[in-house]
């Protein structure tokens, strides 16, 4: 019995990451997410510059106060950019923030799509 034990704990162990919020006690309900929409929009912006070659992994992190989508050109890079969705600023600066490769703050808004455009600006009109 103890082997079937041990063993279904190291299949749950290969299966929860260390640093999922859920499997560190925190409630669901505490995370931030992207809704199915926002990561649509990202995803799809996300998906005309890899296209153009100038992007190449991305990753996602949902966090206890913010949601995360990082930008790679190269997946063994620190991230590009970052697009954060922080819903305790929704009042002040806006929920959506974009960081560059340094960390510093590229652009903040309240709505998404308008916050995308960054992009279109800085990346996709020399593609098109």
């Amino acid at each position: 019995m103890d082997d079937i034990a041990s063993h279904k704990a190291h299949l749950l162990s290969l299966t929860t990451p260390a640093n999922d919020p859920v499997s560190r006690g925190q409630k669901q309900s505490d995370i931030v997410y992207f809704m199915r929409q926002e990561l649509s929009q990202i995803l799809n912006v996300y998906g005309r510059v890899v296209s153009a070659g100038l992007w190449r992994d991305y990753a996602i992190d949902h966090l206890k106060d913010q949601a995360v989508f990082s930008i790679f050109r190269r997946a063994s890079e620190m991230p590009h950019y970052r697009i954060i969705k922080e819903p305790a600023l929704a009042h002040r600066q806006g929920m959506w923030r974009i960081l560059g490769p340094g960390g510093q703050t590229l652009k903040r808004g309240k709505q998404l799509a308008q916050l995308l455009k960054y992009f279109d600006r800085h990346h996709l009109k020399a593609v098109d």
